[in-house]
């Protein structure tokens, strides 16, 4: 099997995957998950998936050869995990979130600007 096919399967199967923890972590995880799961096992589950959408990204951006390539995929796989996970965060905090969390969000959301900045830096470079 070729390495670009493989990172297409693999980029496909994180997306569905993160998706299904974000959107559906207890219907996801049946039979793991219990049906009485606590709201914080509920939170922990949406968030294992925002990292899964980044991967996600990075394998299917890395499906091409070269360098700058390679470069992108990283910056943009964790812009996307990063803004995901600040997203629900967010989520969060409109659903009786810990106070803590607010110290999540401006950390996820600092690292989010710092590889969208880094990025567009990066690609204007070429």
């Amino acid at each position: 099997m070729k390495l670009s096919t493989l990172l297409s399967i693999a980029s496909i199967y994180m997306v569905l995957a993160g998706l299904g923890f974000i959107l559906f972590p207890q219907a996801f995880g049946r039979g793991a998950v219990p049906s009485d799961a606590s709201p914080a096992l509920i939170a922990y589950l949406r968030l294992i998936g925002s990292p899964m959408l980044g991967i996600a990204v990075l394998n299917w951006m890395a499906r091409k050869e070269g360098p700058s390539t390679a470069r992108n995929a990283i910056i943009i796989g964790n812009t996307v995990g990063f803004a995901v996970i600040a997203a629900l965060d967010i989520w969060g905090l409109f659903n009786d979130a810990r106070p803590a969390t607010k110290v999540f969000v401006v950390i996820h959301l600092l690292f989010t600007l710092a590889f969208l900045i880094l990025g567009r830096k990066n690609m204007l470079k070429g």
